[in-house]
Order: C-alpha cells, then structure tokens, then sequence
C-alpha cells in the first residue's frame, strides 16, 4: 500500500457539477462574436453537443443570437435545430441560408423534420421539404397531413421488418445485408404478409439466441400498437405505463406505417408536465423565456382579467360585512390569514388532484375514497391550525370570542379549500375541460368566498 491519494474533485467543485452551462464559456462565446472571430467560436462551439449549443442560444439575447448565427452558420445542423425552442428556432431558421437549412434536415429522422416543420410558415416549409429526399418528402407531407398532436405526427418512418416465419439467422443475414439502417432502433417488428405487425424481438434477443431459433418464438410479450390518429398523450401514457422502448403505429387497415421510439414519447410526456405547470399558474401553455414582452403579456393577461373577476367577487363578499368590520377592526387584520391558509390548502389539493387526472391515477373507481381523504386532512389541518391561531389571537387582541371565530373559520375554510381542490378539477375533466387550465381561478373562488363568509358571518353572529 501507498501514501498516494486519489485525485478526487473537493466537495466545492462536486456541488458545481450539473449539466448546466458554464457561464465563462457563455462569455467566451459573446466575445468571440462581438470580436466577429469565427475560428474562436468554431473552437468553443464545436467540443459541445447539440442540446448544450440549443441552449447557449436560447439564453443569449436575439441580437447576439442573430450574430452568432450568421458568423457560424455553416456549422448549425439539423440535431440543434431540432433542439432548440419553437420561438427560438424560427429565428434561427430565418437567418440562415438556403443551401445551410436544406443540408441541415438531411440526416434528420422524419420524425424530426416534421416536429421542425410543421410550426414553420408555408414558405419555410416548401424550402426544408424540397431539400429531401423523394421518399423522405412524401413522408413528411404524409405526417404532417395528419391530425396535430396526434401519433401521425410523431412517429417516424425509419424501422426495420421481418416477416414473422424467419429465424434469428435469417434476420441477422438480412440486416448486415442492408445498406442503410436507422442510425437507432430498439426492436426487429415481425409482420404477416399484408404488413400488420404481429410481434417484435428485441435486438439483445436476437444478438443471444442461436441462429434456429424462430423469431416468434423470442417476441416480446410488451407488444402492442398505436393507432396513428391516437393523441400523443395517450402516447406517451401507455410508454409510461407499460414501460415501452418503442412501438408500431398502423393505419385504420391494422398495416404498418410508422414507429414510436421512447425518447419522442418521454419529449411528449414531458411537454405535457411543462403544460400542466404553465397552465396552473395561469401563464399559457405555450409561454417561453424566449417570448417576447408583447407575447408574454397577452399569454398571462387573460388569466390575470379572470382573477381580478374572482377577487372582485370576494370583495363583494366582504363589502357585505363592512359595518362588522368597522365595529370591529380586529377582523380587517385577521382576514388575509384566513384567506391566505384557504387558498395555500387548496392549491395544494388542487396541484395533487390535476396531477392525479394528468397520469389517470384518479379515476371514477377511487374518486369518493380520494375526496373523503382530502376533506379528512383539511379537517385535520384545519383543527391544528384554528387551535394554534386561536391561541394567537386570543392573546393579541385579548378578545375571547374572536379566537373563536377564527378557530372555527379557519376549520371551515381549509375543509373546504380541500373539497374544492379535488371536487372542481375532477368536474371540469368531465366536462371535458383541461382541469390544469382552469381549476386555478374556481378554486381561489371557493376558497376566498367560503373563508370570508365563514369568518366574518361568525364574527357577526357571535361579536356582535
């Protein structure tokens, strides 16, 4: 044994390390673009992936992004541009050249030319689709005929077949025959004679089993296949759920025209959590950092005029009871907590509730179990945190009654703030309504409604 030690990074730089990108690298990348030095990009540039150069330039402003592009143009490929954000990209795509674009989308997987394409205007679209390919363009044009958001749009039409009385043998012979392969694919998928997927064999399957070994004997169990007019969340659910790496999508005739791969289904599945999130806070399911201030305004206007609508309504409510707040100053400064702690609660039930629909997890089987469960812990944390206030206000105001006012309004307002988190998102799913979208305003509704009645009604009843 030795005295040497290992040469470990110190616990600083292990907390510095993530995928994020390096800020003085973002530096060295404007300076070389203000310097108008091409050789010092390509430098900087050319080590890092494609995912990391998509978000250099969705962080650097339109100005500089538009430099960079023009001074690095020729080296832009298709795999940043199919990394980069919708908004973004269009920008990218309108400075670069003609002959730069066509050679960009070459090499890119159908699937990807269209997700590239199909936001485009109709003239972008015409100069990326006549730099295909003969067969890749009617494909292309194919998908994007199909419904959007649907499986047509995301599947792609690179994939391997073999029909389903081959042998391992014959179908290793038959792939180190061909010339062309898709760069990735997860499974060999057998076909009957008319095309309709019967099966499919893993790659590991077929590199391990002996040569005689039929095909259909070493199928896959996980087998099954997507509809192309299916909605890609459902998709991406059954990816999820069923824990595909890929799967065969057929036509209204059960044939094969097209494949799901696992990293297209976890984009969706991924944009669908991005959706649920922007949607709950009211900001457009479509909003970016790239927007710019018009677009960002107009996205989360609408929702901001809704809320001012509800929060007029429980003015309403309070304006009922002006007369019990004068005589009693005390309720004015104990109002926003109750009506703080009410719209805390049932935001938390809410998010819990849209999440629960999003992955069919609350379901009509388990939705009264699911609501008796919620109401049970607001009535819990309602009991806890009326003690605890009343136990506050008893001693800050030194008036009895008023720390019973407030106990009991704050178990009121968070049973039903639970209530109304679980209850308003499952009935705007049956009204087939995005429960992310629109549960936020009703819920604060019911929250600010409720608290203020409750408190200030009992306020009137038992002070005054």
């Amino acid at each position: 044994m030795t005295d040497d030690k290992l040469d470990l990074p110190d616990e600083d730089a292990r907390e510095d390390e993530d995928y994020s990108l390096d800020r003085d690298l973002v530096h060295e990348v404007l300076d070389a673009v203000e310097a108008e030095d091409a050789s010092r990009l390509d430098a900087l540039l050319e080590p890092l992936h494609a995912a990391d150069i998509a978000d250099l330039l969705e962080q650097i402003g339109p100005g500089d992004r538009g430099e960079l592009v023009r001074l690095w143009s020729s080296e832009i490929d298709g795999e940043i541009l199919s990394e980069l954000d919708e908004g973004v990209r269009a920008e990218v795509i309108a400075e670069l050249p003609s002959d730069v674009l066509r050679e960009a989308v070459r090499d890119l997987y159908t699937d990807d030319v269209v997700d590239l394409v199909e936001d485009l205007e109709e003239a972008d679209q015409r100069t990326i689709l006549d730099a295909l390919e003969a067969t890749d363009r009617v494909a292309v044009e194919q998908a994007l005929s199909y419904p959007e958001y649907s499986a047509g749009r995301l599947m792609q039409r690179e994939l391997v077949t073999a029909p389903e009385h081959w042998t391992v043998g014959q179908a290793i012979d038959f792939l180190r025959a061909q010339d062309e392969l898709p760069e990735q694919f997860y499974h060999v998928i057998l076909v009957d004679p008319r095309m309709k997927p019967v099966g499919y064999v893993t790659l590991g399957k077929v590199l391990s089993a002996r040569r005689a070994v039929p095909l259909a004997e070493i199928s896959e169990d996980s087998f099954r296949t997507i509809r192309v007019t299916q909605p890609d969340k459902d998709v991406a659910y059954a990816f999820n759920q069923y824990h595909l790496i890929s799967a065969p999508v057929v036509d209204e005739d059960d044939r094969l025209v097209g494949v799901i791969t696992i990293d297209d289904a976890m984009a969706v599945l991924d944009e669908e959590h991005e959706e649920d999130i922007l949607r709950l806070a009211g900001v457009g399911d479509e909003s970016s950092l790239s927007d710019t201030v018009i677009e960002a305004t107009k996205g989360r206007a609408l929702w901001l005029f809704v809320n001012l609508l509800t929060a007029i309504l429980a003015s309403v409510v309070i304006d009922l009871f002006s007369d019990t707040i004068q005589t009693l100053v005390a309720l004015a400064v104990l109002m926003p907590i109750v009506a703080s702690m009410g719209g805390n609660a049932g935001t938390q039930t809410m998010t819990v509730a849209v999440r629960a629909l999003a992955t069919r997890d609350l379901t009509a089987q388990n939705a009264w179990r699911v609501i008796r469960r919620e109401v049970a812990v607001g009535a819990i944390n309602g009991l806890a945190f009326g003690l605890l206030m009343s136990i506050i206000a008893g001693f800050w105001f030194g008036v009895p009654m008023l720390a019973v006012v407030i106990g009991a309004a704050m178990l009121m307002t968070l049973i039903a703030a639970a209530l109304g988190g679980i209850v308003i998102p499952m009935a705007l799913e049956r009204l087939k309504i995005d429960p992310a979208l629109a549960s936020g305003p009703f819920v604060t509704t019911v929250t600010d409604v409720v608290g203020f009645f409750a408190f200030l009604g009992l306020a009137s009843v038992v002070l005054l």
